[in-house]
């Protein structure tokens, strides 16, 4: 036996090594095989618990994307319907405007027939009389029914209508005269008819004397603003060569003006019309200039003189003189830069006392806001002073409203009937309310402004106490 064999094992020095060594061999493999039980059968560390968690996260996961992409697929399900249903509605829409349209046509056509019809009634009634003084009777020896006379829509005579005796009360809305829905409605609230409606037209489209025959049958005036362009044209759109002031003058449109008087003319009922309107601004292809001197359209200094005397003498030569007031009617002065804003400038726009019958403006309430009062002298003092000292004519204020953006209305609103009452706006023969709601771009910001007489309690009752405080001096007509 070597001596090592003797003494101990080959990894110990003694015995007692040996056996001190083997012992903590033994814990360290007791230890090692416990941590190896823990590992495998904790369940935060196991790796098969790990495993087995990552496969059903992975499984989740795989259900979670199969349900976001059916989730999407009916996403865009219901939005193809959203916008099925969108398109659907257009149509719709278009459809009853049409019909709208085609019902006021066929309303107009009606109107002129029964007129006619009139006419000829009293023609045979009169050849009758003269033919015989016998009265008619049937064979079984009883007279014979006569069937009533259809009443002909009449209205007053120009001349009437140039100074009335008190002052005219007028509305725009939606669709009047065509459709009355809207403007019944606000008229009910506001405490009386108008006696006056306003609506627009454009050079793209034939006189509709529908429009004139419809108003008149509820006894109101018809204003017509007749802007020469389309009338789908975009209000921020300024630039209309097809349309420019030098075309009209150089006879372009003189078919469609002779056509346009003539079919007045067999109407038989007056009208006023108020020919591109806000001519001294800058946002209508009308306009001559900017604020710098550039032109607007193709047109210059002294064009828009021209334009309104050569349509006027077309009317005239078509005998529509007779029926047509003309309204002239610039924009508020003091809101324009200063190079626009001058009583000479002003001059220079003004076709002459033998072609104008009303002169008038659009006046607003509207932000931005002028510092200090709010309220009718604020508006519309300063054009109405010049408007004074360019012609000694009937005044309207043919475009008006007020915002209700920072509820300034109501005041505003018991302020202009004030002013309608002072004395010193007697030559005032009337006033057109803009009552609408708009969406437009103000110094580069979007804003609604919303005109309507009725778009608040507050601003409805100072308009309705405004327009009662006026008593006899406007012609409102009873609600029937």
């Amino acid at each position: 036996m070597s001596s090592l064999t003797a003494t101990g094992s080959w990894w110990a020095g003694s015995r007692t090594r040996s056996r001190a060594t083997a012992v903590a061999a033994g814990g360290l493999v007791a230890v090692l095989a416990a941590l190896s039980v823990i590992v495998w059968t904790s369940p935060d560390i196991s790796p098969v618990e790990q495993t087995i968690r990552a496969a059903e996260n992975l499984d989740k996961a795989a259900r979670a994307a199969e349900e976001r992409e059916q989730l999407l697929a009916r996403i865009d399900a219901l939005e193809a319907e959203v916008d099925a249903a969108t398109d659907a509605q257009s149509v719709a829409e278009a459809q009853l405007s049409t019909a709208h349209d085609d019902l006021a046509d066929s309303d107009g056509a009606l109107q002129a027939a029964l007129r006619e019809l009139a006419v000829l009634q009293q023609v045979r009634t009169a050849s009758s009389e003269e033919s015989s003084s016998s009265t008619p009777v049937s064979s079984g020896g009883a007279a014979a029914p006569v069937a009533p006379a259809p009443t002909p829509v009449t209205a007053p005579s120009r001349a009437s209508l140039l100074n009335p005796d008190a002052m005219y009360y007028g509305m725009y809305t939606e669709q009047a005269p065509h459709n009355w829905a809207t403007l019944d409605a606000t008229s009910l609230k506001a405490g009386g008819l108008p006696s006056l409606v306003g609506y627009f037209g454009g050079w793209d489209e034939d006189f509709r004397s529908s429009a004139v025959t419809r108003a008149w049958s509820r006894g109101m005036l018809p204003m017509l603003t007749w802007e020469s362009r389309p009338i789908g044209a975009q209000n921020d759109v300024v630039d209309e060569p097809e349309y420019s002031l030098p075309k009209i003058i150089d006879g372009e449109f003189d078919s469609y003006l002779r056509k346009y008087a003539r079919d007045i003319v067999a109407t038989g009922l007056s009208l006023a019309i108020r020919l591109d309107h806000e001519m001294n601004g800058t946002w209508y292809p009308w306009s001559e200039t900017r604020s710098d001197g550039t032109s607007i359209n193709g047109n210059g200094p002294g064009d828009y003189v021209k334009m309104w005397q050569h349509v006027h003498d077309i009317f005239e030569a078509e005998g529509a003189g007779d029926l047509v007031i003309w309204v002239w009617a610039p924009n508020r002065i003091d809101r324009l830069p200063s190079s626009l804003s001058s009583l000479e400038r002003m001059q220079s726009l003004y076709p002459g006392d033998d072609y104008v019958d009303w002169i008038g403006m659009s006046g607003y309430l509207r932000p931005p806001y002028d510092e200090g009062s709010i309220g009718f002298d604020t508006t519309f003092g300063a054009t109405l002073s010049q408007l004074r000292q360019v012609a000694d004519k009937p005044i309207i204020l043919a475009e008006v409203g007020a915002s209700e953006i920072e509820g300034h209305k109501p005041e505003w609103v018991t302020s202009f009937f004030e002013g309608l009452a002072d004395p010193a706006n007697d030559d005032i023969v009337g006033f057109a309310w803009f009552s609408l709601a708009i969406t437009t771009y103000v110094q580069g910001e979007r804003a609604t402004n919303d005109w309507r007489i009725d778009s608040r309690a507050d601003s409805l009752a100072a308009f309705r106490e405004g327009l009662a405080s006026l008593g006899d001096g406007v012609q409102v007509q009873d609600v029937g």
